[in-house]
């Protein structure tokens, strides 16, 4: 299996987030960090808290999508990462 099919496959069957389809390719760091907060919060299989499951997930998209990821998706996805952190200081 592909990069890009993994890392579709990933976001779409996780077994600890239900995410909103399309999340991380959304141009909208905010909206992006919201929705990963909000499935992580509603989650019940999660292995850790919110901010950890959120941004797991972030991070293996990210990671997993690699060179297949557009430089200005890249840029939006490591700003939802530094809103993740600010919504959970609230």
């Amino acid at each position: 299996m592909s990069k890009q099919k993994w890392s579709q496959d990933v976001t779409e069957h996780s077994n600890a987030l239900d995410l909103e389809e399309g999340v991380f390719t959304w141009d909208d760091p905010v909206k992006i960090a919201t929705s990963l907060k909000k499935s992580a919060e509603a989650s019940t299989r999660r292995k850790g808290t919110p901010l950890q499951s959120s941004m797991g997930m972030l991070n293996l998209y990210i990671n997993r999508a690699g060179s297949n990821l557009d430089k200005d998706q890249k840029n939006v996805l490591e700003q939802a990462k530094d809103e993740l952190r600010k919504l959970f200081e609230d």
